[in-house]
């Protein structure tokens, strides 16, 4: 019944969706069944066709409305489909169909003619681009899709807008630029125009903000990584033909075909040609692909250390874009005819200029990437690094020497000595060197072809490693500080959670707040509202999050009270509910009436078998009763067979904090049915309530438990002067205040439901409303949802830090085979 109801309401939504496009959905059923009909999906427009319905140069008007309709390929096909579901949709809910449909329809038609008129303008002046695209012809309605998207950024929120700007253009610039076809340049004038209808149709009031530190990281590091992927386009295009596709012989460089190898060596003439070729013919298709890409997969792995704002992410990516502009610079003085016109300057200075260009971008940014890596940290990289040259240096010439019978010819010691720097260059730069000797047979093969590719991998990923990596600054004394600001401030109910092992910690200038947090794979997670000061707390976010950004992580305010999602919402934060908080004044407690029915049977139950509730201090409780408590976690771990989890769920070793108190369940026998774990709340130096965190019962003792547990720590704190207890926040588990949940929300209500049947979080949420609390909502919050997938991954792994593949195994079994628990998940 339950997936059932879950189907009934994906489909709703389903049909909600396509009604709110009904003018997308339409041309999208219209331009697969044309497809379909004409079978130009699988085998693509034959020629006779495209002559009839494409759009080329010299083409007909009518011909551009005709071509939107079909597409080249498969690939064609499934790009625009999802160029319609995401930008039309959005296009038609925000402009209308009317709009929408006028926007594309300018934007593909006066953007195809102002490519065309491009390739025109370089026919007549005989650039050599230009001119190969004469009588070709292009179909497919992407040219007015992009220029729809880019006029859509304009009314989409501004950090959404910069992005998708960026995204388009590069993506435009580098197919252009590298690949070359016709469509490519038609893209071109159609995104142009989209820019154009979209300043044009801006909102009168929305003036261009500055890029902020993070989204000016983003944009250098998406020019790098632009500039690495353009040669891999260039590769992939069967007959690219772009004016920076020789690229791809400076970055990249395929293993020749062995017919092409022939044909070339038998040419007397061709001699250079043959020599280079050979080289490169010489490793295997995989090894050959691999080292081939190195140049660019270390552009792309320096890009992301930019992105995360990492001082030698800069000095490498201008030290090696300084490099290839004289490399091409060299390259292009020797190959640049003596008969050169304006084309041939151009064709020979634009890809000087790229690289060129990055370095001017990278020295006026500059000031964006700060962050300079510990010394241990670059101590232990070039270690490693040199640790694997020298090893892998020293198998290759002792492998070399006892396997010299496999290559052909038979090298001396001298010569393996000699070849050395040759294993470790990409193929592309080996006819930079003699050709010595080439393996024949497997080991020989195998050190030969695989020995750069090894070290390669490791310092690619050492690279990686280091601008992943977080490197936290903890001040001295700064868990002392931050205690001292809790107990003397307070803060939420989590907030003794801030004391655990494991997190950091950020002071406001003043030192008046705090911010707890932990990174987890560049997301820094906090636990609960700041610390310190109400009136410095809000102060305290924004100050947090400008931290974050200068050390190139994504703020997460994980756990939070409604009123700081207020106030972080007003700022542009997206937010969504993660957990409800359940708390039971105690000024009004008192356990009559019917609705505390089970509570007063477990009281009495209790009562009747001797068994009675007594307070603790873990550390110093009798080794009787320690060695019991651990007993049961652990029985409780074995039968999940699954690690406890952390973070905001203690375990054994918070019940040892500095004024945490435990409640034990004991009979007259000493034996332990159970124990509870209360951490202080603290409010103007006074503590004023107190959270349940561990709670455990022996699955062969006294039934209720927990029930007795909790209303004796109830009436005994409510004696003591305490307002309040928390039960804690259930994750994933919510109270239903009638409203319908959307987008993220509905994911983490399904995350729910799918968790529910291993740690049973929604039975504890149950559970807890045996005690009449009052709900307190629990939100996440995040400033940008572009980080969502990265902040799952951090929640995850925050949670369960230990998770190991079999236990992750074993875990999704649990998910997929169990029925949801109807008892208590302690947790």
């Amino acid at each position: 019944m339950a997936s059932r109801a879950l189907r009934g309401a994906a489909l709703a939504r389903a049909t909600h969706w396509v009604a709110g496009a009904p003018l997308t959905f339409s041309f999208l059923a219209l331009f697969w069944l044309v497809g379909i009909v004409t079978g130009s999906i699988g085998t693509g427009p034959s020629r006779e066709l495209l002559d009839t319905v494409g759009f080329g140069v010299s083409s007909p008007p009518w011909t551009v409305l005709t071509s939107a309709l079909w597409s080249m390929d498969l690939i064609g096909y499934l790009g625009t489909t999802v160029l319609l579901l995401v930008f039309g949709v959005l296009a038609e809910r925000e402009l209308g169909a009317v709009r929408t449909a006028a926007v594309f329809l300018v934007c593909h038609t006066i953007g195809s003619f102002l490519g065309a008129g491009l390739v025109w303008l370089g026919m007549k002046v005989e650039w050599r681009w230009l001119t190969y695209l004469d009588g070709e012809v292009a179909v497919g309605p992407s040219v007015g899709l992009v220029g729809l998207a880019l006029a859509l950024s304009y009314r989409l929120p501004p950090l959404w807008r910069r992005r998708v700007r960026l995204l388009f253009v590069f993506t435009l610039l580098v197919l252009a630029l590298y690949s070359g076809y016709l469509q490519d340049v038609l893209r071109v004038g159609g995104g142009a125009i989209g820019l154009l209808v979209g300043w044009i149709w801006r909102a009168r009031d929305a003036r261009p903000a500055p890029p902020s530190h993070a989204e000016a990281r983003v944009l250098v590091a998406l020019l790098l990584a632009a500039s690495a992927l353009g040669p891999m386009v260039a590769l992939i295009a069967p007959y690219s033909n772009g004016p920076l596709s020789w690229f791809v012989d400076v970055l990249t460089a395929s293993r020749p075909d062995p017919q092409l190898v022939a044909d070339t060596c038998a040419d007397p003439a061709a001699e250079e040609t043959c020599r280079m070729l050979s080289v490169r013919a010489s490793y295997g298709r995989v090894p050959a692909l691999v080292m081939s890409f190195l140049p660019a997969l270390l552009l792309l792995v320096l890009a992301e250390g930019l992105r995360r704002g990492r001082r030698f992410a800069w000095w490498s990516a201008l030290t090696l874009n300084l490099a290839l502009a004289g490399l091409m610079a060299l390259l292009g003085a020797v190959s640049i005819p003596d008969d050169t016109t304006i084309a041939n300057m151009v064709d020979h200075g634009v890809p000087v200029l790229v690289p060129l260009s990055i370095a001017v971008v990278l020295l006026v940014t500059r000031g964006h990437f700060p962050l300079v890596l510990p010394r241990p940290s670059v101590i232990s990289f070039w270690r490693r690094t040199g640790a694997a040259f020298a090893a892998l240096s020293a198998l290759w010439i002792v492998g070399g020497s006892l396997a010299s019978e496999q290559f052909t010819p038979s090298p001396e010691f001298t010569d393996l000595v000699a070849d050395l720097p040759a294993r470790f260059l990409p193929p592309g730069y080996l006819n930079l060197m003699p050709v010595r000797f080439a393996p024949d047979e497997f080991i020989a093969t195998l050190l030969f072809e695989w020995t750069g590719v090894v070290f390669w991998v490791i310092v690619l990923g050492g690279l990686l490693m280091a601008s992943w990596r977080a490197h936290p600054g903890q001040p001295e004394g700064a868990a002392r500080r931050a205690r001292v600001l809790m107990e003397r401030h307070g803060g939420s109910s989590l907030s003794y959670m801030t004391t655990w092992r494991g997190n950091h910690y950020w002071f406001t200038e003043d030192g008046e707040a705090a911010v707890a947090y932990r990174v987890v794979a560049t997301i820094a997670l906090t636990v609960g509202d700041p610390i310190g000061a109400p009136a410095a707390r809000d102060a305290a976010v924004r100050g947090f999050s400008e931290f974050c950004v200068h050390n190139g992580w994504t703020p997460c305010l994980y756990s939070i009270s409604a009123e700081l999602r207020d106030a972080v919402a007003g700022e542009g934060w997206s937010t969504v509910q993660v957990a409800e908080d359940t708390v039971i004044p105690l000024d009004t407690l008192s356990f009559t009436g019917k609705k505390w029915q089970d509570i007063r049977t477990a009281l009495n139950k209790a009562a009747k078998e001797g068994i009675a509730a007594e307070w603790i201090r873990y550390p110093e409780a009798p080794l009787a009763i320690t060695d019991q408590v651990r007993s049961i976690s652990s029985e409780w771990v074995a039968d999940k067979g699954l690690p406890e989890m952390g973070f905001t769920l203690g375990g054994i070793e918070e019940l040892s904090g500095d004024g945490v108190r435990c409640l034990v369940a004991v009979d007259a026998d000493r034996t332990v049915h159970g124990v509870t774990s209360w951490l202080p709340v603290y409010q103007d130096g006074a503590i004023v309530g107190w959270t349940l965190d561990f709670m455990r019962r022996r699955s062969a003792g006294f039934r209720g438990t927990t029930e007795f547990l909790i209303a004796s720590a109830a009436l005994t704190l409510k004696e003591e002067g305490a307002a309040f207890l928390s039960l804690s926040g259930a994750p994933l588990a919510r109270l239903d205040r009638g409203e319908q949940p959307r987008g993220v929300q509905r994911l983490l209500d399904v995350t729910g439901q799918v968790l529910e049947p291993v740690y049973g979080f929604r039975s504890l949420f149950a559970f807890k409303a045996k005690f009449q609390p009052v709900y307190r909502p629990m939100f996440m919050a995040y400033p940008d949802s572009a980080a969502l997938p990265r902040i799952a991954n951090a929640v995850s792994r925050a949670y369960l830090p230990h998770l190991n593949t079999r236990q992750g195994l074993r875990l999704a079994r649990k998910m997929i085979t169990r029925r949801p628990q109807k008892t208590v998940a302690a947790t």
